[in-house]
């Protein structure tokens, strides 16, 4: 049960690993593109070339639904990034649950979220969860957990590296459940990760500069921190924190370094509206950004 690219490398682990896979749940075709034509989901279109059934039910809560999913008599069911509530009856269907792939070390970061959160939070690591569902939001008891640090990577490559982390462990967990004891959550240790909400990801120049380019990375590639330059909105992809200081929002030298609250960055990959992302030299061959030049 999975839906974005994040789950994929579940999908095939598993199918490599030759487990059965009775059906794959995932979520109802979107819109997209400049036609806006129904396009499969990435698990979707995976589940087809693999040739498993493909279910894409809008709802879990009906008694129809319900009765279809436990006519599957699964043995268990593995959850990725689904991205539908799955109600009592559907976490109680399978012989062992549903096991959940969390892309946090629980209880810290419960959400929507986990990946951008610990990013934008400094934390120096974070890594998967193996968690057995219930109907709380992530605070079932944890199977196997696997960790990595975070370092300077973005929340994209962050998500790439912890889908294939996730997917190995999962792959080991489900070789022999019964020698993974389930360790319940300490939900005083608890944090959570709410989805991205729009007005986060404006630059607040005012911000320390760590802080800042912390958001970038965390935002980076999608939905992307972002701030005006005249008339144009600007994503700020990469960045990297520079030597100087000044009026905040202040650009500083030719090389478009820009001051924050404390400390200053320096660009490293941008991408205005509507054009391609380019490194800072490039970007600023097509628009020059002159020292003095105070952002809005």
């Amino acid at each position: 049960m999975g839906t974005p690219d994040f789950a994929i490398p579940a999908l095939q682990a598993l199918h490599a690993a030759a487990h059965e896979i009775v059906c794959v749940y995932t979520q109802p075709p979107r819109p997209a593109g400049r036609g806006k034509k129904l396009q499969p989901s990435p698990v979707h279109k995976m589940a087809e070339q693999l040739g498993i059934e493909v279910r894409h039910p809008t709802s879990l809560k009906t008694a129809d639904a319900q009765a279809e999913f436990a006519a599957l008599n699964a043995d268990v069911a593995v959850v990725a990034a689904y991205g539908l509530i799955l109600p009592q009856a559907i976490l109680d269907a399978p012989a062992h649950g549903c096991l959940n792939i969390h892309a946090s070390i629980l209880p810290r970061w419960r959400g929507a979220a986990p990946i951008h959160r610990a990013v934008m939070a400094g934390d120096p690591g974070t890594g998967v969860t193996i968690m057995q569902m219930e109907a709380g939001l992530d605070t079932g008891p944890m199977l196997a957990t696997i960790r990595t640090p975070i370092e300077r990577k973005t929340t994209g490559e962050l998500t790439a590296e912890l889908a294939n982390l996730g997917a190995q462990l999962m792959v080991g967990t489900l070789r022999d459940l019964s020698i993974h004891i389930p360790v319940t959550q300490d939900d005083a240790d608890a944090t959570y990760a709410p989805k991205i909400d729009k007005a986060e990801a404006r630059i607040d120049w005012s911000k320390p500069a760590d802080e800042v380019e912390r958001l970038v990375r965390g935002l980076a590639p999608f939905p992307g921190a972002w701030f005006e330059l005249g008339e144009d909105r600007v994503k700020l992809l990469l960045a990297e924190l520079a030597v100087g200081s000044g009026e905040p929002r202040t650009v500083l030298d030719d090389d478009f370094t820009i001051a924050c609250g404390t400390g200053a960055i320096h660009p490293l990959r941008l991408q205005r509206a509507g054009k391609p992302a380019m490194d800072r030299a490039e970007f600023l061959r097509g628009r020059a950004v002159t020292k003095g030049t105070i952002l809005p």
